[in-house]
Formats: structure tokens, sequence, C-alpha cells
């Protein structure tokens, strides 16, 4: 009886937090800032289940002054927002957009992505079953669950009605079986990044196998983050940053100095 009082409540903060996670804002719409004409780093954000593309606020900041391309794309869902939809068809969206954008800026330089929670699956399945491999130099996924999340059964009880994705998220759902088989492009630097204090995608869902032990296949872990953190951290961002620059075959430059804040009088 214990046992099940510990369990019952430790199932209760789990609820409690997500929750917190799954506090919805319908504006998914942001400013371009782009110069696509001049775009030798581009990096497409795409963001998570029940999220918008506000969430890469502090994220694209931080790209942005490091002198990358940053871009996204409104994934649609319910409301035309919250990335609800089909894994599969969401990143047949992604290719559609991608492949129109390089057919009017054929200069621009190859892709790297960046996916939060569902949007690294997405962008995972577009690199590996859409022929993104083509495009694409790095994909850095952010606690993405790429063995499926259990905290995805507690999305098919809320969410479960709107979303087909949230059931393809589910521990070794037969999307995630598919997902999983064959080797990642090897033309791909592949970098999942997860935290062990992530509840939920909690560990080990966000690793990646690499059974065929391929050099451009990794997982980092970085500890005390938590599922949202992982677009806001500096911990996060240092390994993001790492990750690009050595991607593309550039020198990591020293980080800029954080800005001193004067007191108030």
């Amino acid at each position: 009886m214990l046992d099940l009082r510990l369990r019952f409540r430790q199932l209760k903060r789990q609820a409690e937090y997500l929750k917190g996670y799954f506090d919805l804002d319908a504006t998914n719409t942001v400013k371009r800032r782009t110069d696509f004409t001049n775009c030798p780093r581009p990096v497409l954000l795409l963001y998570g289940f029940m999220s918008t593309r506000r969430v890469f606020e502090v994220l694209e900041h931080r790209l942005r002054r490091d002198q990358f391309c940053v871009w996204s794309i409104n994934l649609g869902g319910w409301k035309d927002a919250f990335n609800t939809n089909a894994i599969d068809d969401t990143a047949e969206k992604v290719r559609g957009k991608i492949e129109r954008l390089y057919q009017r800026y054929p200069n621009m330089g190859p892709l790297s992505i960046i996916g939060h929670s569902k949007g690294g699956i997405i962008g995972t399945y577009y690199v590996k079953r859409l022929g993104g491999d083509k495009r694409v130099k790095n994909l850095i996924t952010l606690g993405s669950p790429h063995n499926g999340s259990p905290t995805a059964y507690f999305g098919v009880v809320t969410h479960g009605l709107i979303s087909r994705s949230i059931w393809q998220l589910t521990p070794m759902s037969p999307f995630i079986r598919r997902l999983k088989m064959g080797a990642f492009p090897r033309d791909v630097n592949l970098t999942s990044v997860f935290s062990k204090d992530d509840r939920v995608n909690p560990f080990p869902s966000c690793l990646v196998e690499n059974e065929f032990d391929a050099p451009n296949v990794r997982n980092i872990e970085i500890a005390d983050v938590k599922h949202r953190e992982f677009v806001t951290s500096r911990s996060i961002y240092q390994v993001v940053r790492r990750e690009l620059f050595t991607g593309y075959g550039l020198p990591v430059p020293a980080e800029p100095k954080p800005r001193r804040l004067v007191p108030l009088r």
C-alpha cells in the first residue's frame, strides 16, 4: 500500500509538470529577419509537440549573434499551431518548404537543423526517410525521444483525439520501430543532446542507438536541464554552437562575454 501511495504521488507530480509544459499559447508568427541571399550557414529550428515557434526566441537570438542564418516553419496542427500533426506528414511539409527555399536561393549553404523534442524526430525522419541527407549537414536534437517516451501515454489520454503523432511517440510504436531501422546517413552529423533531469522525455528515451558505431552519430548528456530549458539553457547552447561550428568544419570561436548589468541606484 505504501508503494502504491508513493507511485500515485510520483504520477501526480509528473502530471503537474506536464500540465505546465502544455500551457497553450496560439501565437505562432515570428518576424522574418534572415537574409537568404547571403546565407552560408542556414539553421532551421523545429519546435515540439503542443508548442510554437515562439519558444525559440532565446536560441534564435544566440544563433544570430554567432552569425548563423536562422529560420523556422509553421508546422501547423491544431488551430494551425501546436505541432500536433503526424510526424511523417509534418516532415513531408518540412521537405517541401526546404526544397522551395533552395530553388529560390540556390546559393544557400548546407543546412543545419535543430529540433526540440518532437521537432528532433521530425528532423530525423526528414533526413533518414525523405532524402534530407542531400541538404542537411548537421542535425542536433534537444530532448528528443528517439526511442519513444513513456510520457506519450499521458499525451494519448489528453490529446490522443486531436493528434496522431502522440501515438507515434509512444515507446516502440510501429512508427518508432520503423524509424530506427537501418543506419543513419553517414554524410550528416547527428547529435542527440539529453539530460537525465528531463521529465517529459526521461532517460533513456533520447539516446540514439549507434549499433554501426558510426563516427557521425553521438549522444551528449547535460546535467540539471529540464525539458523546457533545452531551448534557453546556456550550457545547452555551448554544446549547440560547438556542434554547429565543428560540423561546418570551422574553428569554434570564443564565446562573447555576457554583458555586465549595472545595478539601478
